[in-house]
This record gives structure tokens, sequence and C-alpha cells, in this order.
């Protein structure tokens, strides 16, 4: 896993192995990935332009730390979620680009709540997970059946359904960035839901709704764990 600027190099290499009889030369494979500029400019260890990776960790985690004492200065244990949201935006926000594209770096697009971004699929959990506490919530497998599906709801329905396609996808091409942008567009699209539609409202698809909320709280999760980012259950 090295940067674009090294292909040629790879390429060399493996064919002077393969010019030495080594017929494992063929299963080496470089993930290569493109730059990442500060203020539009290369970073660059002999030129002195350095961005220490511990200082912008720091530094997201504050501005995390600062939001969720906006949002929600009662909650517990802000710390730690300040910890996972910070670092998990970093994370996100280079693996959300395409692998070989390069981008510019700007910490405070990448720790906000809204858009496209890391602390944006977290926070669309949290507030899942808070609907799924205030209806004190269990799994019930015996009614899944939504009678009535308006748009809405079956969009998210579609995206659930494409997880599993979306991994091995991601998994054959290297391709961090397709998980990602999966887990955009599923948050995206449960906000929308959540609101044009009422869920804790005490009919009869009352479970089935609590189930699919359910459902996006665990694909949400499990996407971000394969990002490496953390999942808060509340922020």
């Amino acid at each position: 896993v090295v940067g674009s600027e090294q292909s040629i190099h790879f390429e060399q290499l493996k064919a002077v192995l393969a010019k030495m009889g080594f017929s494992w030369s063929q299963d080496i494979e470089h993930i290569k990935f493109g730059l990442i500029t500060s203020g539009g400019k290369k970073l660059s260890t002999r030129a002195g332009r350095v961005i220490l990776l511990e200082n912008v960790l720091h530094d997201s985690v504050k501005l995390a730390q600062e939001q969720i004492d906006e949002k929600n200065p009662t909650l517990q244990n802000k710390a730690e979620v300040a910890h996972a949201v910070g670092v998990g935006a970093v994370i996100f926000h280079d693996l959300k680009n395409n692998r070989t594209d390069s981008f510019d770096f700007k910490l405070d697009e990448v720790v906000r709540f809204e858009g496209e971004t890391g602390p944006y699929v977290q926070y669309t959990h949290a507030r899942a997970m808070s609907i799924l506490r205030k209806a004190n919530y269990t799994v019930d497998a015996t009614q899944t059946q939504l009678t009535a599906v308006d748009d809405n709801t079956w969009e998210i329905i579609k995206y659930l359904a494409q997880f599993p396609n979306i991994v091995q996808q991601a998994a054959m091409q290297r391709e961090p960035s397709i998980i990602a942008k999966f887990a955009l567009h599923l948050a995206k699209s449960f906000n929308h839901y959540y609101a044009h539609n009422k869920v804790l409202v005490a009919d009869d698809q009352l479970t089935a709704r609590l189930n699919l909320v359910h459902s996006v709280t665990i694909v949400l999760k499990e996407a971000l764990r394969l990002l490496g980012v953390q999942a808060p259950d509340e922020m």
C-alpha cells in the first residue's frame, strides 16, 4: 500500500522478479493511493512541510468535543465519544475519497456533523439508537412485514439489501470508498425517512418500523466498523 507516485517502481520490480523466474511475482499487487495536500501544497518531509498525525487527531477530537458540548452538553462519557468522533472523522474522510484520487485536507470540513462526513454517519446511527431506546425496543422477528411501504421506506429497504454486495465489491476492488459512500447514502435515506415518517406511533406497524430502524443501526455500525470507525450509541 504505497502512493501512486511509486507505480513505475513496482512495475519494474514485478518485471525484474519475473525475469528472475519467480512465478509469484504476478501475485504482487500495488495498492496505490492519491496525494493528500494541505492548503493546496504537497506535504514533504525533505522540505519541512509535514503535518503530524498526532496533532491532527488532537485537533479533530477537540473540534468534536466542542460540537458535542453545544449539541448535547449533558451527554455521559463525552470525552470517549469525542475521541471516537474525532478520530473516526479523520479516518472516514480519508477513506470516503476514491483511493487513487488526491484531495486537500481541511480539518474544519472533516469534523462537521452535517454533510458527507464520518460524524454525520455516526450521528445518524446515534439518532436511530435513540428511537429504539425511547420505544424500549427488543427484537421481535415474528413481526417483520410492513404492509404500508411508502417510497422513503422502500428506499431504505433497497439500500439494506445491497450491503452484502457492497462489501464484496469493495473487497474485490480494494476500494474502501465504496463502503463509505454507501454508508452516507443509507444515512441520508434514513434521515429523509425519519423527517417524513412517524416511527413511534402505536399501531399494528410499530414493531415492523422499529425492526427497520434496528436494521439500519446494524448496517451503519458494521459499515463504519469495516472502515475502522466506531459508532457511538449516543452523541
